[in-house]
């Protein structure tokens, strides 16, 4: 039996995809293994948000070809679909499909092994392309399963590659999602996560709106929780919180992307939001949702940031209090606006930056975490993280360890929160 090994950077989305390739590669007759085993095929899920991103995907590449020299390693995902040119320019990649050709990427393979000549497959997205269908059945080490309902994004951030790697707006239908929630229902998952590459704009090309994918979530039988994915801010309004409010299913954590606390440079940055709108968005969804968590991303360093504006930025996330905080440093994308910009910020003071603003939002954490002490929560357990000890998460995302086994993994369960420790908190069962 062929073996497969797969290796995932980036978002959610990029986590349902490759679970979607496993299942069609197990159909296919493959084993999936570790990506750290030999294997016969190792697929890498690429990401390329950041420079980052893109220098992590090189590592794996090579790491995987001299893992096994005679085995086929796989490029997909956005880095190849953005960037075409350099993708090819990496030896140690036999087979290369863009994330349009994704659902291709098993024929691109068994054609480079007849043949033994590489193989590339990237088209370019289309104005009007349909949603792919797809539709995950099981998620491995998980006891809450993904969902992507959209895909693309036409927001066009100065800073962000995304639109060129992931396409136009689109939305999965209604009937689609239903049989997909259903069949996790079956399968035993009590929470799923509906994520997309702009959330918010779900259901723009059907004549639907995103409360209408919640709905069908929420009222799905054997589905006890509904966990939403990143949002931009700008598009919830004050009835549509309201309206989700009534879900109750739906849980209190909305990651809403800020990406900075000063409205100077969320213009140069082409968001679609300031200050005051992403501060009453916050206050609305705390009014509805009592207890919610409202994290975030901020970036630092983006071209232009003066001193004074990062300083707006740190005071604005110590106000809003953020539950949690992905804190990065801007990093160059070329064919994006911000590639060209004046004033681009040295390393040495993004790195700066970036500690200065993980140490705040790491303050805003604890307090967070501090609040939760003393209250009852229903747990999902998900994992062990020693023996006799179970992890699990709250409602509103708050890692709980309480003593247990595997007894009481995949359950949902009343824990009492008795203490903050390192980044989560301690309980016990009621």
């Amino acid at each position: 039996m062929q073996s497969v090994a797969f290796y995932t950077l980036g978002c959610k989305v990029n986590q349902y995809e490759t679970q979607i390739l496993m299942e069609q590669f197990y159909q296919a007759g493959y084993q999936v293994v570790p990506c750290d085993e030999l294997a016969d095929v190792y697929v890498v899920n690429s990401c390329t948000v950041t420079a980052t991103s893109d220098k992590k995907t090189r590592q794996a590449l090579r790491r995987f070809k001299r893992q096994n020299p005679s085995g086929v390693v796989a490029l997909t995902g956005c880095f190849p679909q953005a960037f075409a040119q350099q993708a090819q320019e990496i030896p140690e990649a036999d087979v290369i499909t863009g994330a349009y050709n994704r659902g291709d990427l098993l024929r691109a393979i068994e054609a480079f092994r007849t043949s033994g000549e590489r193989v590339v497959r990237i088209t370019p997205h289309q104005r009007g392309e349909a949603f792919e269908p797809m539709r995950a059945h099981a998620f491995q080490e998980h006891t809450r399963a993904f969902v992507k309902i959209q895909d693309g994004c036409e927001r066009y951030c100065a800073y962000c590659i995304i639109p060129t790697a992931r396409g136009p707006v689109r939305s999965k239908p209604l009937d689609q999602l239903k049989l997909e929630l259903l069949e996790l229902a079956r399968a035993g998952y009590r929470e799923v996560v509906l994520v997309g590459i702009n959330l918010s704009c779900y259901g723009k090309d059907l004549g639907l709106h995103l409360l209408d994918a919640i709905a069908l979530a929420c009222t799905t039988d054997g589905i006890q929780r509904v966990r939403l994915g990143s949002l931009e801010p700008e598009l919830l309004g004050t009835q549509e919180i309201q309206r989700m409010s009534q879900f109750e299913r739906l849980c209190p954590q909305f990651h809403l992307s800020l990406q900075s606390g000063c409205d100077a440079t969320l213009r140069r940055m082409n968001r679609h939001y300031d200050c005051q709108e992403y501060r009453r968005i916050v206050s609305d969804l705390r009014t509805a949702f009592p207890n919610a968590a409202i994290t975030t991303d901020i970036m630092v360093g983006f071209p232009g940031e003066s001193q004074e504006e990062f300083r707006q930025s740190l005071d604005f996330a110590r106000e809003i209090a953020f539950a949690k905080v992905h804190v990065f440093a801007y990093s160059v994308r070329p064919g994006t606006r911000a590639a060209g910009m004046p004033d681009q910020v040295d390393q040495h003071e993004k790195n700066l930056r970036s500690h200065r603003m993980a140490q705040v939002t790491q303050e805003t954490r604890q307090a967070f975490l501090a609040q939760q002490v003393g209250r009852q929560e229903l747990v999902l357990f998900e994992r062990p993280v020693a023996p006799g000890l179970m992890e699990g998460l709250t409602a509103n995302y708050t890692p709980v360890v309480v003593p247990g086994g595997e007894e009481i993994q995949g359950r949902l369960l009343p824990v009492n929160i008795t203490a903050v420790e390192g980044d989560g908190c301690r309980g016990t069962l009621a």
